[in-house]
C-alpha cells in the first residue's frame, strides 16, 4: 500500500489505542494520512478506557491532516444517506474518502460496499 494516501477511520484509531489492531497493518511507508474533522470529533468525545489512552489518542491526532466538510462532501453525504441505511458519521467519512480519492481503512463492513469508495477492511 505504499505511496497512497488514506483516510483513518475512528474505530481505527480506538482499536490501535487498545492494541486490538496491529500498527504495521495500519501505518506503510510513503503513505500519506488523515481523518475527517468527524473523526477528531468522535475520538475527542470517546470514553476512555483510562487517562493512558486519552493521551496516545490526542498524541496521535496531532499526526494527521483534519479535513473538514465542504459542499461537495455535504453534497455526497446527502447522496449517500438517501440510496442506503448509513449513519451520518460514516457517511461523511465516506464521502470525505470519496472527495479527496483516499483509500478509507476501516473496520466497518456496512462502508466496504459503497461505490466509489475505495477500502482497505481491518478485521480483528
Amino acid at each position: 500500500m505504499s505511496g497512497n494516501n488514506i483516510l483513518l477511520d475512528s474505530n481505527i484509531i480506538i482499536y490501535i489505542s487498545q492494541r486490538k489492531v496491529n500498527i504495521s497493518d495500519i501505518f506503510f511507508d510513503n503513505a500519506k494520512y488523515y481523518i475527517s474533522i468527524i473523526t477528531y470529533m468522535e475520538l475527542l468525545s470517546y470514553n476512555f478506557i483510562n487517562k493512558k489512552e486519552e493521551i496516545f489518542i490526542l498524541e496521535i491526532l496531532s499526526s494527521f491532516e483534519i479535513l473538514n466538510i465542504n459542499i461537495s462532501i455535504a453534497n455526497s453525504v446527502i447522496k449517500l444517506k438517501k440510496s442506503r441505511k448509513i449513519k451520518l458519521p460514516d457517511a461523511i467519512i465516506a464521502a470525505t474518502a470519496i472527495e479527496y480519492k483516499l483509500i478509507l481503512i476501516t473496520n466497518d463492513k456496512q462502508l466496504l460496499t459503497i461505490k466509489d469508495l475505495k477500502t482497505k477492511h481491518i478485521k480483528f
